[in-house]
């Protein structure tokens, strides 16, 4: 881990970020591990990926809306599920639904952020339940402080364009991002809420929830729908959200 920190020290870090989170997840001893930003609100971007399990993982949560990422965000503090199998049901009822055809079955997530300022989230995934060694978690902890540091002195960066602005004020959602950081991995899902609300005549969260609705009663993820809209493979219209009323964890935030 300490050969991972000090990976990060050089500018611009984030062109390395793909090797460092399989360096970070090797060294944690899980199977993957990602990091997300905070854009606006709780939402979250991902940053880095690094391999499947992290990715499908990370999808399920931006399309359901729920999960322990969301929760470390929201709260601040670090969420750790040893075994997503033996978590109540009611505590993220879709998640509950799906977890059984995941790769990942422990999870582990560390906010990222000081103080009241959330800046993302780190999730490191293993496929085989268990809990994390002592040792692991320092290591995970180090991680996240040091990615912290990074992101609060980067530059400050405009959240992708989609019309969404922040509450009654009007203005548009910033957030302290590393420099030289690449595109969102799923900022395409921005773009496809946009091109949603324009053609539907609906508010930008109404325009989300009803991709996220599509991509839950299609069983895909929000990001390939999102792929779709913005491709015209696939518009949306009042009558396409795959259901005639869409899951409620749809519409949990």
């Amino acid at each position: 881990m300490a050969e991972v920190l000090r990976l990060l020290h050089p500018d611009p870090w984030s062109e390395a970020g793909a090797d460092i989170a399989v360096a970070a997840a090797e060294a944690l001893g899980m199977d993957g591990l990602s990091v997300s930003l905070v854009t606006e609100g709780d939402r979250t971007e991902l940053l880095w990926c690094s391999d499947d399990a992290a990715r499908c993982f990370e999808d399920m949560q931006h399309t359901l809306g729920e999960g322990p990422g969301p929760d470390a965000v929201r709260t601040g503090a670090m969420v750790w599920v040893p075994d997503l199998a033996q978590v109540r049901t009611e505590r993220w009822p879709a998640l509950s639904m799906e977890a059984p055809d995941l790769q990942a079955r422990a999870v582990y997530c560390f906010p990222l952020g000081l103080g009241a300022i959330r800046v993302g989230v780190l999730t490191a995934v293993r496929r085989t339940p268990g809990p994390m060694s002592a040792q692991q978690a320092d290591d995970a902890i180090a991680l996240a402080a040091v990615l912290t540091m990074r992101c609060l002195n980067g530059k400050e960066l405009q959240a992708p364009e989609t019309g969404a602005q922040n509450g009654a004020n009007g203005s548009a959602e910033t957030v302290r991002q590393p420099d030289g950081l690449p595109q969102m991995l799923n900022a395409v899902v921005h773009q496809a809420t946009g091109m949603v609300s324009a053609q539907l005549l609906l508010p930008l969260p109404q325009a989300l929830l009803r991709l996220r609705g599509h991509a839950y009663s299609s069983g895909r993820s929000l990001t390939e729908v999102a792929k779709d809209v913005v491709d015209r493979r696939l518009r949306l219209t009042h009558r396409s959200n795959g259901s005639p009323t869409p899951p409620p964890v749809v519409e949990k935030d």
